[in-house]
């Protein structure tokens, strides 16, 4: 098995990169929400009554890959160079991608999937209210899928 560089002697560290090289580097996440065709329908032509529910949770992507060190403790606050984040409505639901790029020492998976993440939560927020059956339940409504779809470091 590999020894976790994060875990030593029960102790967590964050692990030094001050000797890697820089470099360009890009990781590409995505994931979905399922919610029902109503709800979708109504956020594909915006009679969300909290407001447009895609151009928000664009902002909180983008915030959450900016500020992904503060929120998991082992990574590393880095400088972004780029974040693109997209959306595709579906009958059933949203799905979201977002793309980090960034110069440096270590990867920008986590933020890719930090924006994703924050993205769904934020349009869960926005139409929840939506999402209510009967009873009060939330039946149908998961976020899903959310994964890795590409992690490039510099040339490779």
């Amino acid at each position: 098995m590999d020894e976790f560089s994060h875990v030593e002697d029960d102790a967590a560290q964050m692990v030094d990169v001050g000797d890697k090289a820089v470099v360009d580097r890009r990781a590409v996440a995505s994931g979905r929400i399922d919610l029902e065709p109503s709800t979708a329908e109504s956020i594909e032509t915006g009679a969300v009554v909290k407001g447009n529910v895609l151009a928000t949770a664009r902002v909180a992507a983008i915030q959450a890959v900016k500020r992904t060190w503060d929120d998991i403790p082992m990574c590393h606050p880095l400088a972004i160079d780029g974040v693109t984040v997209d959306f595709a409505v579906r009958e059933d639901g949203v799905e979201s991608t977002v793309e980090v790029s960034s110069t440096g020492q270590t990867g920008v998976e986590m933020e890719a999937l930090n924006g994703v993440t924050r993205a769904l939560l934020t349009v869960w927020d926005m139409v929840k209210s939506a999402e209510k059956d009967a009873d009060g339940q939330y039946p149908d409504t998961r976020i899903s899928d959310v994964r890795v779809e590409a992690k490039v470091k510099g040339d490779s």
